[in-house]
């Protein structure tokens, strides 16, 4: 379904998704109209869901990164929905994932310092039940990247 162009395309717009098309394209080995056209399928084909900007978390003011391993009292629709709501109203929460395992949801959050966290923490628990919540604290960041891998691609 997509080929090689199509992967150099992506690996670029994911290092840098302000790049003219024209750049895009020389950098590729396509003109112009075609690599658009690749751009604006993907696009379409919801493979390129959106660009974004990144923001630097020191410069932001929120250089703590918190992990919270969350395990649900129960394991119902219900408690489901009300987790949902809960993270999605925080924007400190940048991540959340359900999980196999022991643990059954990982958060990554970012806020300015522990005092921050603890305020995050005590809101969550007055709105929700949980079983058990174990946070870690990031000393430092080994790699960060939001590229996908491309080569995986059909």
């Amino acid at each position: 379904m997509y080929d090689s162009f199509d992967r150099k395309i992506l690996d670029i717009l994911q290092s840098d998704a302000d790049l003219p098309v024209a750049e895009i394209a020389e950098r590729v080995g396509l003109s112009q109209t075609p690599c658009w056209r690749r751009i604006r399928k993907m696009e379409a084909d919801g493979l390129i869901r959106k660009r974004v900007v990144l923001l630097d978390q020191k410069k932001a003011n929120v250089p703590l990164t918190v992990f919270i391993s969350v395990k649900a009292p129960r394991h119902s629709s219900d408690w489901l929905n009300s987790f949902r709501k809960i993270i999605f109203d925080m924007g400190e929460v940048l991540e959340a994932y359900r999980l196999t395992g022991e643990v059954d949801y990982m958060l990554r959050i970012a806020v300015p310092d522990i005092e921050s966290y603890d305020v995050l923490y005590k809101r969550m628990i007055e709105k929700l039940e949980f079983s058990n919540l174990v946070s870690a604290i990031a000393m430092e960041e080994l790699k960060f990247t939001t590229a996908i891998p491309t080569n995986y691609l059909p």
